[in-house]
């Protein structure tokens, strides 16, 4: 079986035609041309916006010409996370999916679902004229998993809609109506690069297996971080072993909790098996602390070419102090709503390049204040380690409004299909909401979608079931949304 096979059909076909598209973050020139050819086949008005943004515009179902303006929308970008062991180009490559028991999932990679899912329920209600509707207008915005670059860039009054339903949310009962804001950070160490004295080995050191996982909405399980877990060995390879270090590299993406990381390193050949037997030593710590996040967490320790050149003692050393030293976990949870994370960083993205290492770390919060907060502290711990630190891509967060219209006809039309009302609830995560809402300030908001585990990570995977029935609550919220 395949997804092809799968109900609803006009869904899954749909989300087969974007695994057919190459489409990671900055990359999605195949995907815009493919959801605009797309409309152009099925006689739907569409057009890319002067940003590269993609609008879709549906009439209304006749006898629905009255009702409020809808605009369903996701993003096109997809997470490119691989395994290891994976052979796959997420520039040129589709994604090969699987469909088991009740779960879809990918081979090797991440499946796309987020929010390639979200995109496929709008097109359907596009194509499907079965579907009673009032206006609607389809939204799908580019670069949202780097930084929400489409969102940001939308222009005020190009929309005319009323109602926004977000189509990017992961849990089939929950109805999402506020998430956290954002705030990138880059600590820069400036580095010389040394020549590897004699007697001295080649090692290679492997962390891999982690579960890693959405920096957003996987930070409260407090999973081992691959970058913490390589400067816990680092630290007294230097210290104590005089070890050099030739390169370090750790993370993928700012919002992926790093799950594999690996670094170079020259040992004195006369201390290197109790260098190793060390190594060995902290990663059974680790190991034990972690059994229950990351069972399948590994460390490996391989001979390999002495590396000629090196970073700088000291500068290594500090930076391996910094992150060691900073936070990668929840700072604070949310008093107002229970279970919801609302401050926390990820510290993501170790590089070692042309005389740079680099630290790159997403910080999220619900209250701005907390969030400049973090980003002092982050500040200093880095800057007294000897690095230049820089803030970026800082986007806002949308405040919840409970008692809308549009909750209510939600939560209702749950409860008739299923039978129980829907968790009212924030996301730590980050959601394009934050952006369109600050630019469409009239808009009612929600966001709505199937249930999709793991996001973010090769482990991704969507509940067939789910996507069911979220296309029948769908259906039914466009039928009944009320008159203008």
């Amino acid at each position: 079986m395949t997804i092809k096979d799968l109900q609803p059909a006009v869904v899954w076909n749909n989300f087969y035609g974007l695994t057919r598209c190459p489409r990671p973050s900055k990359h999605e020139e195949i995907v815009r041309k493919y959801l605009l050819d797309w409309a152009k086949e099925h006689k739907v008005e569409a057009f890319a916006d002067e940003t590269g943004n993609v609008i879709m515009r549906v009439p209304a179902t006749p006898g629905y010409e009255d009702r409020k303006g809808v605009i369903l929308q996701g993003h096109m970008d997809m997470v490119p996370q691989k395994t290891a062991d994976t052979v796959h180009d997420f520039l040129k490559d589709p994604i090969e999916t699987v469909v088991d028991g009740e779960w879809v999932t990918a081979k090797g990679t991440t499946l796309g679902a987020d929010n390639g899912l979200g995109v496929a329920l709008a097109m359907a209600v596009a194509e499907d004229k079965s579907v009673k509707h009032g206006p609607i207008e389809v939204l799908v915005t580019y670069d949202e998993e780097t930084g929400m670059s489409g969102a940001d860039a939308l222009k005020p009054g190009i929309l005319h809609g009323d109602i926004l339903l977000n189509l990017d949310s992961e849990d089939e009962k929950e109805l999402c109506i506020g998430c956290a804001g954002g705030l990138d950070a880059v600590a820069d160490f400036k580095y010389k690069s040394m020549v590897t004295p004699r007697g001295y080995a080649g090692y290679k050191i492997v962390i891999r297996g982690l579960a890693g996982g959405h920096s957003g909405m996987d930070i409260s399980l407090y999973r081992a971080n691959a970058n913490k877990v390589m400067v816990r060995a680092l630290i007294p390879l230097i210290e104590k072993y005089g070890a050099k270090v030739a390169d370090f590299t750790g993370g993928s993406l700012r919002n992926a909790i790093p799950f594999e990381a690996e670094a170079v390193v020259a040992i004195p050949a006369a201390k290197a098996t109790a260098a190793i037997r060390a190594i060995n030593g902290i990663f059974k710590e680790l190991k034990l602390r972690y059994q229950e996040s990351d069972p399948a967490m590994s460390c490996t320790v391989a001979k390999c070419n002495k590396p000629a050149r090196y970073i700088e003692d000291a500068v290594m050393l500090n930076a391996c102090k910094a992150i060691l030293a900073c936070p990668s976990n929840v700072i604070r949870m949310s008093q107002s709503m229970p279970g919801l994370t609302e401050t926390s960083i990820n510290l993501a993205v170790v590089r070692c390049n042309r005389g740079h290492l680099t630290v790159a770390s997403l910080l999220r919060s619900a209250l701005n204040e907390s969030k400049n907060e973090l980003a002092q502290r982050v500040r200093y711990i880095f800057e007294f380690a000897g690095a230049k630190v820089k803030f970026f891509g800082g986007y806002p967060g949308w405040t919840p409004k409970p008692d809308t219209p549009v909750n209510k006809l939600i939560n209702d039309m749950h409860i008739k299909l299923f039978g129980d009302p829907m968790n009212v609830m924030a996301t730590h995560g980050g959601l394009e909401c934050a952006l369109l809402g600050a630019k469409y300030p009239n808009w009612e908001m929600v966001s709505i979608g199937p249930t999709i585990l793991y996001p973010h990570s090769p482990d991704e995977r969507c509940h067939i079931p789910a996507v069911q029935r979220a296309w029948d609550l769908l259906k039914a919220i466009l039928e009944n949304i009320p008159k203008k």
